[in-house]
Formats: structure tokens, sequence, C-alpha cells
């Protein structure tokens, strides 16, 4: 059986590979259960050692930690170095032209601009090996049909992290102006012709049947002008009326059901039931969840986090978690979901709080019924003083164990 998945990854500041070689992660686990692993696109999990020198062999990277091939954006299309990475090198690197990064450049200062696109920080060398921003779903998309038609024959695990969402968004001319939501939503159209690629490769190797796609994403949408067309790249304007999170109260990064609930579709003839499911469930359960799939016990010391949710993909299980921490990135709070309820705890006090998210939690917990009030509009702590010091309670001793999964 094969394994698709297509996500987004997780931003991060610029450093070196950030998992440990050797940890247990989905691609080593489905490596030793027989997969040939793969990963294309946009990875933002650092690479090599801090800081990374992109002139010579970049490792660590994905190929220590299970991955058995992987090409790659190093980090995202808004951050320097604007070069395809192909394993352990950088894709036609002239080494007459080495690459320089200075990361105290600020996105928008003249040095920041490659290719005319305000990036984070200054890169100068490697122009030959520069992408062509508008040409980035396209070379994503074809590895990962060549990935797919080469081990056609083997089982796979393939990890596509699609780059068209995230700013800058340049999508490619023939998606330009086919949406009613600006570039942003010409970029949605970019991503759905994307997944519609594998699906076709899958189709024509004559996988359908037998493989498990997993599409979901590692935030909630965003906005933001970034890119050439600042105009027209991602406004609530542009946005023409479409709510870039739907009901759902704010964005990226924020505590608030906007940061962190995403789409999450499965597809497995003959294993899932079309349909929709209310089971609760995060991304880290895929560890233990791919462990149960293959047949393996994880070790005593990895995944503190996750839980077997195979049940709950194949629809047998219509609750999935009993509870989930959520973290608001760009601060200290921390969030517990229950079942229906969602406690937030009290503003922290990191220094390092986004003027954009400065407005996010409250000084005080808060409380939301999220069966009546998935857009977070009412807080109901004060009705609920009990529920509220419970949660608060079971929040305080996961934080304290530093696990929570059964061992």
């Amino acid at each position: 059986m094969s394994n698709v998945l297509c996500p987004d990854t997780t931003p991060l500041p610029p450093t070196g590979l950030i998992i440990k070689p050797g940890s247990v992660t989905v691609p080593s686990l489905l490596k030793q259960a027989g997969y040939v692993t793969g990963v294309v696109g946009k990875w933002h999990l650092g690479l090599g050692k801090t800081p990374t020198d992109y002139n010579g062999e970049v490792k660590p990277g994905p190929l220590e930690i299970g991955f058995d091939y992987a090409w790659l954006l190093p980090a995202t299309g808004d951050r320097v170095p604007c070069v395809w990475l192909e394993n352990h090198r950088v894709v036609n690197l002239d080494p007459a032209d080495p690459i320089k990064l200075d990361y105290d450049v600020k996105r928008g200062e003249p040095r920041s601009f490659v290719m005319g696109i305000p990036r984070i920080g200054e890169q100068v060398g490697g122009k030959a090996a520069y992408w062509k921003d508008d040409e980035i779903a396209d070379v994503i998309a074809g590895k990962g049909v060549d990935f797919i038609a080469k081990n056609k024959d083997k089982p796979f695990f393939l990890y596509l992290a699609t780059h068209d969402i995230h700013v800058p968004r340049v999508p490619h001319a023939r998606f330009r102006g086919t949406s009613q939501a600006g570039v942003r939503g010409d970029s949605v159209h970019s991503f759905d012709w994307t997944v519609g690629r594998v699906m076709e490769a899958l189709a024509a190797n004559g996988l359908t049947e037998k493989t498990l796609i997993i599409v979901t994403s590692d935030n909630g949408g965003s906005l933001d002008t970034n890119g050439p067309d600042t105009v027209n790249s991602g406004t609530k304007e542009t946005n023409n009326g479409h709510l870039h999170n739907g009901p759902l109260r704010a964005s990226k990064g924020s505590i608030y059901e906007g940061g962190s609930r995403v789409p999450f579709i499965v597809r497995w003839p003959g294993h899932v039931v079309a349909g929709e499911s209310g089971a609760l469930l995060s991304f880290v359960d895929m560890l233990a969840t791919f462990a149960a799939l293959t047949g393996q016990t994880l070790p005593a010391d990895a995944a503190p986090d996750s839980f077997n949710l195979l049940p709950a993909l194949c629809g047998s299980d219509k609750v999935g978690r009993e509870s989930l921490v959520i973290h608001g990135h760009v601060n200290d709070f921390l969030a517990l979901r229950q079942g229906r309820w969602k406690y937030i705890s009290p503003r922290g006090e990191s220094k390092n709080v986004s003027k954009i998210y400065k407005s996010d939690g409250a000084e005080t917990a808060q409380l939301f019924d999220l069966t009546d009030d998935i857009g977070e509009k009412k807080d109901v702590a004060a009705a609920h003083p009990e529920l509220v010091a419970k949660m608060a309670a079971s929040l305080k001793k996961i934080r304290e164990d530093g696990w929570s999964r059964p061992k």
C-alpha cells in the first residue's frame, strides 16, 4: 500500500536541522516497514548545521531522519536561499558563484529583493540555481509524479508539501485571474491543480484503489500582501467577500480556531467511507496511527503526544482524542480542547508577541462551547467556573508530565 500526504509545513527561523537524526519519525517508521520514502516541496525544519552552508553537502537533512529521497525548497519562498535542493546538494549551483546569506536583512529592505520579490534575508550568489517563483507548483507536482511512477511497484510514502498558498503568492500565468479572490484565490486553484496531478498519477499507475491519501495543512489561513503583486496578493478587499477562514475566529498563529483548525481530508478506498467526521485529532497523531497501520510498536520514549487514531480515520470511532493541547505559536498561549469545550489559558508573559496578534487571547482564562459557537464569539468561562478549574488543572498536568499518550 502506498501513502501520499499533501500538507504545508511548520515555519521557524533559519537554522540547522531541528530533528535529531535517529529520532522516530513517520518516514523512519515506514522505511522500517519496507516503504520507499520521499519528500518533495517546502521544507522548514532546518537543514545542515547552524549556520547552514549551502555550498557543499547540506546535511543532516531529510535523508538523515528516514527519507530515501528529497527535493526541497530549503525553507519558504519568502526567505533565502531561493534555490532547489536535491538530497544533499543545491541544484545547478555554480561553484564559482557561492551562496552567501545574511538573515539580519529584513523583508522589504532593498537588499532583501531576489528576482523582484522581497524575502526574509539577503542572498548573494547562487544565481544559476535560482528557482522561478511562478514555476514552483509545476516543479513540485512534477517531482511528486516522478516519485510515484518510479516506485509504483513498491510500497511507498510520499510527503508532498505544496507552496502555493504561502507567500509570496506567484501563481503561474495559467491560473492568474481564474478565481474571484485575487492572487490568493488563484493560488488556491494552483494547489487544487497540484492535488489533481497526484491523483492522476496514482490512477495512471493503477494505484488509486490501494493508496491512502491525506490532504491537510499545518495552520489556519492568513492574509498577507507579500509578493510582486502587493495590491492583489491577499488583502481583505481582494478576497472579494470570501472568508479565508470561514466562520473561524482569527488567523494563522492565533490561539483561536482560525489559527489551528484546518481541513483534514482522507481518501482510502475500501477503508474510509465518504462523509464528515467529528472526531478530534491532531497531525501529530499520524506517527502512532501509521505505526498501528503497519503493525509496529512505538518505542517507549517516542511520540509523547501521538495517539493511534486509525479507527477514527476509518470511521468506526466518532470521538477520536479525549483532549488536545493547542499552542498559539506567536505568544505564550496554550489551550485545551475536550469534546465540545475549549479552554484558553490567560495571556502569557512572552516579550516576543507579534503586533499582528497583540489582541489575541485575554488576561483571564476563556472558555468556549464550540458546538454552539465555532466562531468563539461568546466566552462562557464565568458561567462554568468548575469546568474552567478542571480543564486548567488538566492542562497543567500535561505540561508538567511532558507526555500525554498512553505508555
